[in-house]
C-alpha cells in the first residue's frame, strides 16, 4: 500500500488506497501506554484508537494493541477498515434527524445543522465526522472524557440514524407523506389539527 507524504495534513490523518480501490482516511484518535505485571517486572505495550472512513458517508471504528506504537496503529487500521458502517446523511453535509447514543458512561447527542456551520464537536467525535465527510453537526459529549466510550457511543448513535427513503419504504407511505414540504406541517399533524 502506497502512502501518500503527511505534510499539510490534519493531526494524525492518514489516506491510503484499499484494496477495493477506496480512497480511506484513517485518523488515529487516541495512544494509551499499558502494561502487564510479569515476574521480572513490568511489560509495556501500546493501545491504539483509530477511525477510518471515505468522507462519503462510510466509517469504522478499531482498536490495536502491540509492543511498538506503529503495529498497535496498523492493527487498529485494519480492524476499523472490517468493521465500517455506512451513514445516510443529507445532502451530503448534515444528518437527517437528531439523535442520542450510549455506550458504557458515555452519552452523545447529535444534531442536524444548517449549512455553513461546520463541524461543532470535542476531540474524538471530531474525528469521527471529519473521516465520514459529515460538513455540518453539532455534537455534544455528556458524562465521559474516555476517548473510547465517547467514540463508541457516537457510533452507536451513527447506526439510529434513518434516511426518510427508508423510514416511508418500511412503512409502506410516500417520503412525502412523512416529511411534507418544510413550511407546513406533516399530514398526520394536519390530521391530528383538524380533529
Amino acid at each position: 500500500m502506497a502512502r501518500e507524504p503527511r505534510e499539510g495534513r490534519d493531526r494524525g490523518e492518514r489516506r491510503e488506497r484499499d484494496r477495493d480501490g477506496d480512497d480511506l482516511v484513517d485518523k488515529l484518535v487516541a495512544i494509551n501506554r499499558v502494561a502487564k505485571v510479569v515476574k521480572g517486572g513490568r511489560r509495556f505495550a501500546f493501545a491504539a484508537l483509530v477511525v477510518v472512513g471515505d468522507k462519503k458517508g462510510r466509517v469504522g471504528l478499531g482498536t490495536g494493541k502491540a509492543r511498538e506504537v506503529p503495529e498497535a496503529i496498523r492493527k487498529a487500521t485494519d480492524s476499523a477498515k472490517r468493521s465500517m458502517i455506512r451513514v445516510p446523511m443529507r445532502e451530503g453535509r448534515t444528518l437527517h434527524h437528531d439523535v442520542i447514543g450510549h455506550f458504557g458512561a458515555g452519552r452523545v447527542v447529535l444534531r442536524a445543522a444548517p449549512a455553513g456551520t461546520g463541524i461543532i464537536a470535542g476531540g474524538p467525535m471530531r474525528a469521527v465526522f471529519e473521516t465520514m465527510g459529515m460538513g455540518d453537526v453539532v455534537a455534544k459529549s455528556l458524562g465521559t472524557t474516555n476517548p473510547h466510550n465517547m467514540v463508541k457511543a457516537t457510533f452507536a448513535a451513527l447506526r439510529n440514524v434513518n434516511a426518510p427513503r427508508s423510514v416511508a419504504a418500511r412503512r409502506g407511505k410516500k417520503v412525502s407523506d412523512l416529511i411534507g414540504r418544510r413550511d407546513q406541517p406533516a399530514p398526520e399533524a394536519r390530521e391530528a389539527a383538524d380533529a
